[in-house]
């Protein structure tokens, strides 16, 4: 016997794009895109893609600019969560919800292409269940109308086909922040609502690895962290490695996972150096607060006194 939602599903207008049924990298799949595929290039015309910090660090280097001016030009922000986690997407042509680097003959950025363009018509996620410490990757079949390259007769493994794409690289550049947000998204209360100051960290960590390297050269830096001479140079030389350590320093900033050592005497004299900092806060947020309800009680008085000249018995009234 049916149940209810049997009786009622061929009646339901919307259709997925996704397809229910989760893979591994074992699992054969159908498809294929070639030039020759009627749809080529049809999927870049509507995109909703978020971009990876490795794929900043991969379209930067493509396009030789530095990541302010390519996130500035090239991408748009959003919020990732309620906290207003900071994300970027690929931004889209004027007017448009066609990828901004699609050209005549196709992608012009393919070599160094988003892992989300690598990955399709394949979806990946990385779930973490609960109770459990460890992200468990899965993966889906992502069948759009327009797609033909589903026809196509080519079948391969999820683990043959991330290998053909060149996705593993992203992925493993990749983990650490992705585990970073899904500790943050399911966390809920015991880590709350993060401070802007680690919003702020966050967004520099994840997207900005030019302004990273100023950050962990600078004097407050060293003074606080006891990173060798020889380890902070290849840092500053090595991009791929400083995007790794800058996902291991938000893990200890944002949930206390200390990996980094630190000088303690450098963080003693920075927390009396800070104290000075936070009174002069306070005071200002004193001052500020006197200031308003000063103002409003002033604009009460000016209002009652208006009513009262206006009407003698507004005073009776009150």
């Amino acid at each position: 016997m049916k149940d209810e939602f049997e009786q009622i599903r061929d009646e339901i207008p919307y259709s997925s794009p996704v397809k229910p049924v989760q893979l591994n990298l074992d699992s054969e799949f159908q498809f294929d895109c070639h030039p020759g595929v009627s749809c080529f290039n049809e999927c870049c015309r509507s995109i909703d893609i978020q971009l990876t910090p490795y794929d900043i660090v991969r379209l930067k280097r493509h396009l030789h600019l530095d990541a302010r001016e390519f996130v500035a030009r090239y991408t748009v922000p959003f919020e990732m969560d309620h906290h207003g986690m900071p994300g970027l997407k690929l931004a889209t042509k004027p007017g448009t919800t066609e990828c901004v680097f699609l050209g005549e003959e196709g992608c012009t950025v393919y070599p160094d292409r988003p892992s989300a363009c690598r990955y399709y018509a394949l979806g990946a996620m990385g779930v973490r269940k609960v109770g459990e410490p460890r992200v468990e990757d899965i993966y889906f079949v992502v069948h759009e109308p327009h797609c033909k390259g589903h026809a196509e007769p080519v079948r391969r493994t999820v683990r043959e086909y991330r290998k053909s794409q060149g996705v593993e690289i992203y992925d493993e550049m990749n983990r650490e922040w992705r585990d970073i947000v899904i500790k943050k998204r399911t966390s809920g209360p015991t880590i709350g609502a993060p401070s802007e100051r680690s919003m702020q960290l966050f967004d520099m960590c994840s997207y900005d690895m030019d302004s990273f390297r100023e950050f962990i050269q600078s004097e407050g830096f060293r003074a606080v962290f006891d990173l060798p001479d020889e380890e902070l140079n290849r840092l500053v030389e090595d991009e791929d490695a400083l995007l790794q350590f800058s996902f291991r320093f938000l893990k200890q900033v944002l949930f206390g996972e200390f990996s980094i050592p630190r000088r303690e005497e450098g963080v003693q004299q920075r927390i009396e150096a800070r104290k000075h900092i936070w009174k002069k806060r306070k005071e200002e947020m004193e001052r500020r607060y006197r200031e308003e309800m000063e103002r409003l009680k002033y604009e009460e008085e000016q209002q009652f006194s208006a009513e009262k000249q206006s009407d003698p018995q507004a005073q009776a009234r009150r």
